[in-house]
């Protein structure tokens, strides 16, 4: 980690992230006038307002925050922490996640990075999970991790935490993306786990260590989920979920998306059911998702 904080470009990328929250194509700006960001602590804040065309009260925020955040403090937390920081320009930086649309373009991660460039499949679905869905779960993960897929999740309650769960019991690898910092793990019912999976498998987060979980964060990683993921299969949705639009994401950016039927009579499966109705692939068994992806890693 050290050694990482010296890379320039690194250093500069970090501190930004921490003073302000812009897109890809707003970075670029800045990159395409300082392509490693030497300037950065020099701009004015009439810069930051024009290049990034933000208003006037968030260009003084970020411009303030360059100037008085504890940097160096806050990195040695993080090396103390063994968390890595991966940018976009990075070997590291998982190669299907740079061709979303506004990927993030700086991610900490706290295990074994090089998981993220191994082929993952993401599992999604509904925080209040029902005993079928946990049973099509417990079928389908074994089969799962061995055919070799890094099994990718949100860290939630619910179908998130059993499919982390499972994959681990069962000797798989599995990735979870936070809607938080590494300090403030939300669910707090998922710290055992995610102490768990900060020593044999790999937490990610785009946001800062210290930054506290907000609602629009969730939505959000799921572009991650899904970005990182050549599939995602969807094992309980109702009518409006959050597992609904990372199935919209994943067939945004040309991705396979599977779903579990459920029982007609019940309405944690009407999301289900509808991407069905719209073209995913049904679910009866782990062949159905591992057929289906061969080509993708051939």
């Amino acid at each position: 980690m050290k050694e990482e904080m010296m890379n320039p470009l690194k250093t500069k990328l970090t501190m930004l992230n921490h003073c302000a929250v812009i897109s890809f194509r707003q970075l670029q700006r800045l990159l395409d006038d300082d392509p490693e960001l030497r300037c950065l602590e020099s701009r004015s804040v009439s810069y930051f307002q024009s290049k990034l065309q933000i208003s006037s009260m968030k260009a003084t925020e970020l411009h303030r925050n360059l100037h008085t955040l504890p940097f160096e403090k806050l990195f040695h937390s993080y090396r103390l922490n063994q968390i890595y920081i991966i940018h976009f320009k990075d070997p590291q930086y998982p190669h299907l996640l740079k061709n979303i649309y506004n990927p993030p373009w700086l991610l900490y991660a706290i295990g074994n990075p090089s998981l993220l460039n191994e082929r993952q499949l993401a599992v999604v679905g509904s925080r209040k999970v029902v005993e079928p869905s946990l049973m099509a779960l417990s079928k389908l993960i074994p089969h799962l991790v061995s055919n070799g897929f890094v099994i990718t999740s949100g860290l939630a309650k619910g179908v998130d935490k059993a499919a982390h769960t499972l994959t681990i019991n069962h000797g798989g690898q599995t990735i979870g993306v936070l809607g938080s910092g590494f300090f403030h793990i939300y669910p707090q019912e998922n710290r055992t786990l995610a102490e768990n999976m900060k020593l044999n498998h790999l937490l990610l987060s785009e946001y800062p260590p210290h930054q506290k979980p907000n609602p629009w964060h969730f939505p959000m990683r799921n572009r991650i989920i899904s970005g990182m993921a050549s599939g995602t299969l969807v094992v309980q949705a109702a009518k409006k979920s959050g597992s609904l639009i990372t199935a919209e994401l994943a067939l945004q950016e040309g991705r396979e998306v599977f779903a579990v039927p459920g029982s007609m009579h019940l309405p944690e499966y009407e999301g289900s059911h509808f991407l069905i109705q719209q073209g995913a692939k049904l679910v009866m068994n782990g062949n159905d998702i591992t057929e289906e992806l061969t080509n993708f890693y051939s």
